[in-house]
C-alpha cells in the first residue's frame, strides 16, 4: 500500500485554524477573562476596579449561601444523571426486544431531545402547576398537597424530572447502539445454561454496556450542572427558599442580577474546578472497571 506525505508543514495548521481560532475566542479567552475578573472587585457602578487577591474565594467558602448551591448542585446532578439513564436504560431494553415496531418506538423517544431547555421546563411548570396542572390535581386525590412554590423538595422534583426528561432522548440512542454491538451469541449461550433475563442482564449485557454507561455518565453530569440553567430559570428561579440554586444559576444571579462580578467570576472558576476534577475522577477511577 502507498504511503502518502505531505510535505507542506503549513497545511495542518491551516486546516486546524478554524477550530483553534473558535476553540480560543469561545472558550480559552472567556475562561483566562473568568479567572482574571475573579481577583478584582468593582465599585456599583462598574467604573473602578480594585485588585483584592483571594478575597473573593475566601468569601465564597464562608457564604452559607454558596455552600448551599454546593449541596443542592450535588443532589440535583446525581438525581438528573441516575433518572435519566436509568430511564433510558430500561426504554432501551424494551426497543432491543422488540422487532417490528422498534422504529417508530424510537422515532417517538428522540422528539424530547429536540426540545429547548426552557421549552421543557415550561412543559414541566404547567403540567407540575398547583392551580391548573394535571398531576397535582392527581396528587391531591391521593392525599398528597404538591407546590413547588413553597416547597423545596416539591421544587427539586419538578427540575429534576424536567432536566431528565430532556436528556432521555440522548442517553437512549446511545444505549440502543450499545445494545446492538452486544453479541447475540452469549445471550442465547446463557439462555441455554438456565440463566434467566434478569441473571443475563446483570452478568453479560450491562457488563459490555459499560464503556457506554461510563461515557454518558461523564456527559450528563456536566449537563446536569451546566446545560440546566435555562430549566431552573424556566421553572423556579433558584427557589423556594434557596432550595433549586445550583451553582450555575447563583454564577448568573450573582452576577447579572446582583452585578458582584468579582463573586460571580470566583464561583465560575469553582465550577470549572469543580467539573474538571470530577472527570479526573471518572477518567482514572471510574474507567478502570470499565472493560472494553
Amino acid at each position: 500500500m502507498k504511503r502518502t506525505v505531505f510535505n507542506n508543514q503549513l497545511l495542518p495548521w491551516l486546516l486546524l485554524a478554524p477550530q483553534l481560532v473558535i476553540t480560543f475566542v469561545f472558550f480559552l479567552w472567556p475562561a483566562a477573562q473568568a479567572v482574571f475578573q475573579s481577583f478584582l472587585r468593582q465599585d456599583a457602578f462598574g467604573i473602578r476596579t480594585t485588585y483584592v487577591g483571594l478575597t473573593n474565594y475566601r468569601a465564597l467558602l464562608n457564604s452559607p449561601e454558596y455552600l448551599n448551591s454546593l449541596q443542592v448542585t450535588a443532589i440535583f446532578a446525581i438525581s438528573v444523571t441516575a433518572l435519566s439513564m436509568i430511564t433510558a436504560l430500561v426504554m432501551a431494553l424494551a426497543v432491543d426486544r422488540m422487532l417490528k415496531s422498534a422504529r417508530i418506538y424510537t422515532t417517538l423517544l428522540v422528539w424530547p431531545y429536540a426540545v429547548a431547555p426552557a421549552v421543557a421546563g415550561i412543559l414541566w411548570w404547567f403540567i407540575f402547576n398547583p392551580t391548573v396542572g394535571i398531576l397535582p390535581y392527581v396528587l391531591n386525590g391521593i392525599g398528597y398537597n404538591w407546590n413547588h412554590v413553597s416547597s423545596k423538595t416539591d421544587a427539586m422534583i419538578l427540575v429534576v424530572i424536567a432536566s431528565a426528561w430532556k436528556q432521555v432522548s440522548y442517553n437512549f440512542l446511545f444505549f440502543v447502539a450499545g445494545l446492538q454491538s452486544v453479541p447475540a451469541s452469549l445471550r442465547e449461550a446463557a439462555a441455554i445454561d438456565g440463566a434467566g433475563p434478569v441473571r443475563r442482564f446483570f452478568d453479560i449485557t450491562f457488563p459490555m454496556l459499560s464503556p457506554t454507561t461510563f461515557f454518558l455518565m461523564v456527559v450528563n453530569i456536566v449537563y446536569a450542572m451546566f446545560d440546566t440553567f435555562a430549566v431552573i430559570d424556566a421553572t423556579t428561579r433558584g427557589g423556594p427558599a434557596q432550595g433549586t440554586n445550583i451553582m450555575v444559576y447563583k454564577v448568573y444571579f450573582d452576577g447579572f442580577i446582583g452585578q458582584n462580578m468579582g463573586s460571580s467570576a470566583a464561583q465560575s472558576v469553582f465550577l470549572m474546578l469543580i467539573v474538571i476534577t470530577l472527570t479526573i475522577i471518572q477518567f482514572r477511577w471510574v474507567e478502570k472497571k470499565v472493560a472494553y
